[in-house]
């Protein structure tokens, strides 16, 4: 398969999904749009990955290209079905491309913290054989408030309704990582927004805490971040 991945951070990339994307034999091509990339067309690649980033889904004026980005969304999504992954402004860039709404957090949610499944999340495919309740790193302070019509919520937390969603067959977002690897937190507070939220967030210690709260998951993070990487092929490769 080849995927063309969209980046709005250098440091913000497919993290350990890029091992298990190398080790399969798949090839992915970034577009690393915050230093002007032009978007490519969607014509000889098979899907749609959209990363994170330091900016927020609203800030068109600043970030012009992100009006362009949102209907490159929607096209691979809506018009020609292509199979999706979000993360975080991945998961918000798909909400929005698809008519749903977002906003600044109530709560801001920084740290290694949970995630409930929905009804339609365990028993859905994107997290088959991942625990009902289970932990993954949070680091955002804007969220999806309204889901697109037709779209499924598919997990959820005491701060944040919309942890996951899916749009028909083959699209999947979720606010969170598992792609967790073990330098991404130091490459992810080397962002200025990033390091005075984790700083307002857990205080002047907040790296090494949040580093440690990751250390104390790595194994289980890359063996559910395997699991639903395996899902998100086979939801792939529905017709």
């Amino acid at each position: 398969m080849k995927i063309l991945v969209l980046q709005h951070a250098h440091v913000e990339h497919p993290g350990v999904f890029r091992t298990f994307l190398n080790e399969d034999g798949h090839k992915w091509v970034a577009v690393h749009l915050n230093d002007g990339d032009v978007l490519p067309s969607l014509d000889g690649f098979d899907a749609l990955w959209v990363m994170g980033g330091p900016m927020d889904v609203w800030e068109e004026e600043t970030y012009p290209w992100l009006r362009d980005e949102k209907k490159l969304i929607q096209e691979a999504v809506e018009g020609r079905g292509m199979p999706f992954l979000g993360l975080c402004l991945g998961h918000q860039l798909l909400a929005e491309a698809l008519g749903g709404r977002c906003g600044p957090s109530e709560f801001v949610e920084i740290g290694v913290l949970t995630v409930q499944l929905t009804n339609e999340g365990s028993t859905g495919i994107i997290f088959d054989g991942l625990p009902e309740t289970f932990h993954c790193l949070q680091w955002h302070s804007a969220e999806v408030i309204q889901i697109p019509v037709g779209a499924q919520c598919l997990a959820t937390s005491s701060s944040c309704a919309i942890q996951a969603m899916s749009w028909g067959p083959r699209a999947y977002s979720m606010q969170f990582h598992l792609e967790v690897e073990h330098d991404t937190v130091d490459n992810w507070m080397a962002i200025p927004s990033y390091s005075e939220a984790l700083s307002s967030a857990l205080g002047s210690n907040g790296g090494s805490m949040l580093k440690a709260a990751c250390n104390a998951q790595a194994v289980c993070f890359k063996e559910m971040a395997e699991r639903l990487y395996i899902n998100w092929f086979h939801a792939a490769a529905k017709i």
